[in-house]
C-alpha cells in the first residue's frame, strides 16, 4: 500500500472576503423590506460550536438520519457512479463523509477505488485540519482541499477524472426558491456530462416534529440564531442588543419551509459603523436570518430536472425523514 500523500491547499478566498462579504450583505440585507441577514454569518466559531450541539439534541433528527443512510447505503452509491473524484461542497472537518469515502475507496467496487478528495469550506483551519486527517486515514488518496465559497467557486473547482460532488445535510434546503434553482443551474453548468451529484435533502413530514427541531426546549437553536447579531456587532462594529430580539420559528404552510427569525420587541435604531448604515426598526418588525425548506421526493426530482440532472437512485433512513439523491449531469 502506497504512503500517505501530503494534501494540496488551494485558497480562492480573497482575505478581505469576510469582512467585505459581510458590509456587502447587512447593507443590501437589513436595508431592504422584509430584513434579512444570510445563514452564512451564522458560523463563526460560537456559532459552529451551537450548531454542533444542535445536532446532537434529541429534537434535531437530520444529522443522525442522513447519517444512517451512509452507514446503510454508502456501498450501493459508491456502486451505482463510476465517480473517481470526490467533491464535497461545505465539508467542514467531512465527518460523515468518511463512511462514504470508505466505500468509494473500496478495492471491490466495480468501477475500482476513488482516487481524489476535494474537500471544499470557507474555514481554511477546519479545512487544513481535516486534508491532513484525511491523507493518513486514506493512504494514497490525493486530498485537494479548496479554501473557497461554493456559491462563488463552482467554475473554479479542480477539474480532470470523472467527479461526484456531494451537497450534504439538506443546505440546499437553506436557498430561497430563486437562490436554489440558481444555485443548481450553475452546478450543472460546472459540471460535464456524466458527472454526478449527491444531493441531501430533509423531507416533508408531520409540522410539529419539524417545529421542534428547531424550536428546541434547550434554547440551543435560538442561541445560534440569535448569534449573528453578534457577529455583527463584533465584525463592523454594531450595536445590536440580542436580548432586545426574540426567537420565531415559523412554518411556512405554503413554502413548506421553516422560517427562523428574530422579532424586535421594542422600537430601536442600530448603528453599524463598519458599513456606514444604520437601522431603524419598529416593535415587531423581524429579520429574517435562516430557513429550511422540506422537500417531497417529486420536487427534488422535478428541480433536478429543470437544472439538468437525471436522478438515477434515491435512498431514505428507515423511517423515511431523510433523503440522499443520486443523479447524473445529462
Amino acid at each position: 500500500m502506497t504512503g500517505a500523500v501530503e494534501p494540496l491547499v488551494t485558497v480562492l478566498l480573497d482575505p478581505d472576503w469576510a469582512s467585505g462579504s459581510l458590509v456587502d450583505d447587512v447593507r443590501r440585507g437589513l436595508g431592504a423590506q422584509p430584513r434579512r441577514l444570510p445563514p452564512k454569518w451564522l458560523y463563526d466559531d460560537v456559532g459552529a460550536g451551537l450548531f454542533d450541539e444542535i445536532t446532537r439534541l434529541p429534537e434535531y433528527y437530520p444529522t443522525e438520519a442522513e447519517r444512517a443512510i451512509l452507514h446503510e447505503h454508502a456501498a450501493d452509491i459508491a456502486a451505482a457512479c463510476d465517480a473517481s473524484t470526490l467533491v464535497e461542497l461545505g465539508s467542514g472537518t467531512s465527518d460523515k463523509t468518511r463512511t462514504l469515502l470508505d466505500a468509494l475507496r473500496s478495492p471491490e467496487r466495480p468501477t475500482g477505488p476513488l482516487r481524489r478528495f476535494v474537500p471544499v469550506d470557507v474555514s481554511d483551519a477546519t479545512l487544513r485540519d481535516a486534508a491532513a486527517m484525511l491523507s493518513e486515514r486514506y493512504p494514497g488518496l490525493a486530498v485537494e482541499a479548496v479554501v473557497g465559497d461554493f456559491t462563488l467557486h463552482l467554475g473554479q473547482l479542480p477539474r480532470g477524472d470523472r467527479r461526484m460532488v456531494a451537497f450534504l445535510g439538506s443546505t440546499i434546503g437553506n436557498f430561497y426558491v430563486e437562490e436554489r434553482r440558481a444555485f443548481l443551474g450553475a452546478l450543472a453548468d460546472s459540471l460535464e456530462q456524466g458527472e454526478w451529484l449527491l444531493l441531501g435533502t430533509d423531507l416533508l413530514k408531520e409540522e410539529g416534529r419539524i417545529l421542534a427541531a428547531y424550536d428546541d426546549e434547550a434554547g440551543v437553536t435560538e442561541r445560534f440564531i440569535r448569534n449573528c447579531l453578534t457577529v455583527v456587532n463584533r465584525e463592523l462594529g454594531a450595536d445590536f442588543d440580542p436580548g432586545a430580539f426574540s426567537y420565531v420559528p415559523l412554518w411556512d404552510r405554503r413554502m413548506e419551509r421553516v422560517d427562523m427569525r428574530l422579532r424586535a420587541e421594542e422600537p430601536q435604531v442600530v448603528s453599524v459603523p463598519g458599513a456606514d448604515t444604520s437601522v431603524e426598526l419598529m416593535t415587531g418588525e423581524e429579520i429574517r436570518v435562516e430557513i429550511s425548506t422540506k422537500f417531497r421526493p417529486e420536487g427534488i426530482r422535478a428541480e433536478l430536472a429543470e437544472a439538468g440532472f437525471e436522478v438515477t437512485g434515491s435512498w431514505t433512513d428507515r423511517a423515511g425523514d431523510f433523503a440522499l439523491t443520486l443523479a447524473r449531469r445529462g
